[in-house]
């Protein structure tokens, strides 16, 4: 037989039926449910605030790309080199300005400039009115201390034999006793004007007036300078010659203030000369200044240095090169390696094969091809040199933070 239809009481009585069975199910689920939330007392955990970036991964092909070069974080000593520009002067020590101690004609000059002399070497003659009179004034004392002598030698006869009272021949010592001051006076007046000793025992020996002033060499040396001609009159005031000793010169540099924890005095240093670019000369730090140039803000620094050759000469342009050693546990990386960061300077550090951490660090001064580095890495860390700007940009790309 074929399926028979379904009788309309039946079909009613079955959708009634499940209509309480799917009810049923829905409030059992829901009385489940409500018991869970009763007896489920434990918080449910909140997903906590993303941290900031603070790593740099790259794939192997952006590796390939990049090409980047590592080096360690060095620790050791690290040599400061610091030039100064300089000029070269004589040595002061060495150097003198001759005068004339009084007014006269120029006879004759004997030297002339860049001539070796020695010690009491003739450098001009010169002829004084002046100096004729301060010797007819010394003849004229001798005369008269000659003169006092011999009459206090007469008058202490006659006290002797009762011929003169006791006062006239004090009286005549008196007189005697001012002429040998007046006799010392204008000698040592002939001194003073740098008449030598032997000139002044002519004079008391010949009793001849000469009026010659010689203007002589203070020691061994060389004529620098020279300010005179035959026939002109000079005046004290005038520098006649510079002789100098330039055995050994001094360079004389100015050091900035932010340099000058570097320098201490006795330390040997460097100087190269702009006439002897390819020679290096040694010298010694003689003397350190103690006040700055407040324009400049530059400290005077002098250095002797050795001139035997006479090879350097006053006013020769110089550079001072001196070198000093960190202590011995400082920390160094090569300047590529230093970029700009948000907070500050910043390195690279390889954590691993395509792993970069971008860190903050604090630096020091910069010598030569290095940096030193006061914080924020750790010797032996592998820091990135080349392509580290490279590294730089893709930081900003994804917006990474560096570490502190």
């Amino acid at each position: 037989m074929g399926n028979s239809p379904v009788p309309l009481y039946h079909a009613r009585h079955l959708v009634q039926a499940c209509s309480r069975s799917l009810v049923i199910c829905l409030l059992l689920a829901g009385g489940a449910a409500c018991e869970n939330r009763a007896t489920d007392t434990t918080p449910v955990a909140q997903n906590p605030p993303s941290s900031p970036l603070r790593l740099l991964r790259l794939t192997a092909e952006e590796l390939s790309r990049m090409q980047l070069e590592l080096s360690p974080v060095a620790q050791g000593e690290i040599l400061s080199h610091r030039e100064f520009p300089a000029t070269v002067q004589a040595n002061q020590n060495e150097l003198a300005e001759v005068t004339a101690l009084i007014r006269g004609r120029v006879v004759k000059v004997h030297v002339d400039v860049g001539q070796d002399v020695n010690k009491g070497t003739r450098l001009a003659l010169l002829h004084s009115v002046d100096l004729g009179m301060a010797e007819g004034e010394h003849l004229k004392s001798a005369a008269r201390l000659e003169e006092a002598e011999r009459s206090h030698v007469r008058a202490k006869e006659l006290y002797e034999n009762k011929a003169v009272s006791l006062a006239e021949l004090q009286r005549r010592e008196a007189a005697m006793k001012a002429a040998r001051a007046e006799a010392r006076e204008t000698r040592n007046r002939l001194e003073l004007l740098g008449v030598p000793q032997e000139e002044i025992d002519r004079l008391d020996r010949e009793h001849t007036i000469k009026a010659d002033m010689p203007l002589r060499a203070p020691f061994d040396g060389r004529v620098i300078t020279r300010n005179i001609t035959r026939g002109e009159v000079v005046e004290t005031d005038q520098k006649l010659f510079t002789v100098a000793n330039l055995t050994d010169v001094w360079v004389i540099g100015n050091v900035p203030e932010k340099d000058i924890r570097f320098i201490h005095k006795d330390q040997n240093v460097n100087v190269v000369f702009a006439a002897y670019p390819h020679a290096i000369f040694g010298g010694t730090i003689t003397y350190v200044g103690d006040v700055l140039d407040p324009a400049t803000r530059t400290m005077s620094l002098r250095v002797t240095v050795s001139n035997p050759e006479r090879l350097l000469k006053p006013e020769m342009f110089a550079v001072i090169s001196v070198y000093a050693t960190s202590s011995p546990d400082a920390l160094s990386v090569p300047l590529a390696a230093v970029q700009d960061g948000p907070v500050g300077k910043m390195v690279f550090i390889q954590q691993d094969v395509g792993t970069f951490e971008a860190r903050t660090v604090k630096l020091g001064n910069e010598e030569g091809e290095v940096i030193r580095v006061l914080e924020g890495v750790k010797a032996g860390e592998q820091v990135v040199t080349k392509g580290s700007f490279a590294l730089k940009s893709e930081m900003e790309r994804h917006k990474i933070e560096p570490s502190t």
